[in-house]
């Protein structure tokens, strides 16, 4: 199963399809079936910069584990003080019709929130990526369109359009990238609802890990407000056995014991 994040992993799946055996639906499938692994552990640092150039930083804990025909992710973020101890928590399911579940614990309040449908084009933390973008869309909430083949610093490339089949969502289209022998997206554009371009994701590094590729450089950039938010990835370690019962609210309240 796909994780998006959004954030941040990405796995590997190795072989080569000649362009006119593959449609736009079939790349995006490909790119949503990559293994990742049975779960995942890393710290990530987020950096955001204003139009001004001025930076924040946010360190986190992040844990990610496959259950089958469900995928947790569970954050927990440790510094600057002014966010230490809040945490966020998604579930995304294989089922197509079934959206993600995201709740963030907010330790000013001491309450878990539930982020409702209508929250879902906010931006978190304020990053640059919307709680939606930290999930994991279906392909087949989506009409896909092979545009073209094309190289980027010299790799092979499907470019490929996706188009949402539910009209009121945030964003009219999105244009990806994708890597032939990998199928891994290296770069993806949002376009917002008048079709204007809002934002690009690029991916600036990306680690192997045995037959996972985790990417540990993203940056999304929004172009209508010359802000952008860089995600990297560390410490690094896969499959080692994350207890089921970490993806809770409870956990979420407490925070994880070092």
């Amino acid at each position: 199963m796909k994780s998006i994040t959004t954030f941040i992993t990405i796995s590997i799946l190795t072989g080569f399809i000649f362009a006119g055996e593959i449609t736009g639906s079939e790349v995006i499938r490909k790119v949503y079936d990559r293994p990742t692994g049975e779960d995942m552990t890393a710290n990530l640092t987020m950096v955001i910069e204003n139009s001004r150039g001025n930076q924040r930083v946010r360190e986190i804990k992040q844990y990610i584990k496959d259950f089958g025909d469900v995928e947790k992710k569970i954050m927990f973020f440790q510094a600057p003080a002014d966010v230490k101890n809040t945490a966020f928590m998604n579930w995304s399911y294989d089922e197509a019709s079934k959206s993600d579940d995201q709740w963030i614990y907010l330790p000013a309040l001491k309450k878990v929130k539930r982020i409702s449908s209508d929250s879902r084009s906010d931006y978190f933390m304020g990053s640059d990526f919307t709680y939606d973008d930290l999930g994991d869309r279906h392909p087949d909430e989506d009409l896909h369109k092979l545009l073209r083949e094309e190289k980027v610093d010299g790799i092979d490339t499907y470019v490929v359009e996706s188009i949402p089949k539910d009209k009121d969502y945030m964003y009219s289209r999105t244009i990806t990238w994708v890597v032939k022998a990998s199928w891994i997206g290296l770069r993806k554009e949002f376009y917002d609802e008048d079709g204007e371009l809002l934002k690009i994701l690029t991916v600036n590094e990306q680690k192997t890990f045995g037959d996972v590729v985790v990417l540990t450089n993203v940056k999304m950039e929004n172009v209508q407000k010359n802000q952008l938010t860089v995600m990297k990835l560390k410490d690094v370690k896969i499959n080692t056995g994350i207890p089921d019962n970490i993806f809770t609210e409870r956990i979420m309240k407490r925070g994880m014991k070092k």
